[in-house]
């Protein structure tokens, strides 16, 4: 999966699967541009990827406002000429119960979640089609496909996302460009670190594996969907979940 001469970008690469996204990518040899509102937090991801060999650039991008991300992208393309690849994995939860959810929570997350993966895809595709080459991945959830009660909006947000990736794969698969989805199950992240122990070993036991995944591997997913090995895979869910959803 050598991914030589290809240029990426990761939003939400500050922390957790974006960070393990821009690794992996790097470590196939492709330059990464880091994209996230932590601009510390990318410059530490952004050494680590320049002792492995490879170019990073840092975004100051915010994806759920049109113009960050047109600016971020612009900075690549004056910088590096070209963006082979997008993964999509910016995301925010506000969780509560439907009944009692505010709509500046519901809205928060759809705007992130999807509208930011729309505006990301409006300014790759432009180039990506001149050059007729180009490979969108984003991350998804489980709880799309399984639903999840108290997360509506999450849910709602990355249904869409899988959604919005079989239809915009249709549409420019004749460009050469794929569009896949990697809907991760629960995953070792800070944020599930962050989940009572109740609730932490609740979650195993359905876990036909046993454990939660790792960041690299929901990575090595997104390597794979990037590399020549998966030129003829396009709008499709690959999930890794440790088969906790297997229909």
């Amino acid at each position: 999966m050598n991914l030589d001469g290809r240029i990426a970008v990761v939003t939400g690469a500050s922390q957790g699967i974006g960070r393990a996204c821009a690794l992996v990518l790097a470590e196939a040899g492709a330059d990464v541009a880091l994209a996230s509102r932590n601009v510390e937090k990318l410059a530490a991801v952004a050494k680590e990827i320049e002792t492995i060999g490879r170019r990073a650039l840092v975004l100051n991008v915010d994806v759920s406002n049109a113009e960050t991300v047109k600016t971020g992208m612009s900075k690549v393309l004056e910088t590096w000429k070209k963006i082979d690849i997008l993964v999509n994995n910016a995301g925010v939860v506000r969780d509560n119960l439907v009944l009692r959810m505010n709509p500046a929570d519901w809205d928060a997350v759809l705007r992130t979640n999807l509208d930011g993966a729309y505006h990301c895809i409006k300014g790759v595709l432009p180039g990506m089609v001149r050059q007729r080459y180009g490979r969108i991945i984003n991350i998804a959830s489980v709880v799309a496909q399984a639903g999840n009660p108290g997360q509506a909006n999450y849910v709602a947000s990355k249904a869409g996302l899988i959604g919005l990736t079989k239809a915009v794969a249709a549409e420019v698969a004749r460009r050469n460009i794929t569009v896949n989805a990697v809907s991760p199950g629960f995953i070792a992240t800070p944020m599930t670190e962050r989940l009572p122990d109740g609730v932490h070993d609740r979650l195993l036991s359905v876990i036909p594996l046993g454990r939660m995944g790792t960041d690299r591997e929901v990575a090595y997913g997104v390597r794979f969907l990037a590399s020549q090995e998966a030129d003829y895979i396009t709008g499709h869910v690959l999930n890794i979940n440790g088969g906790l959803y297997m229909a």
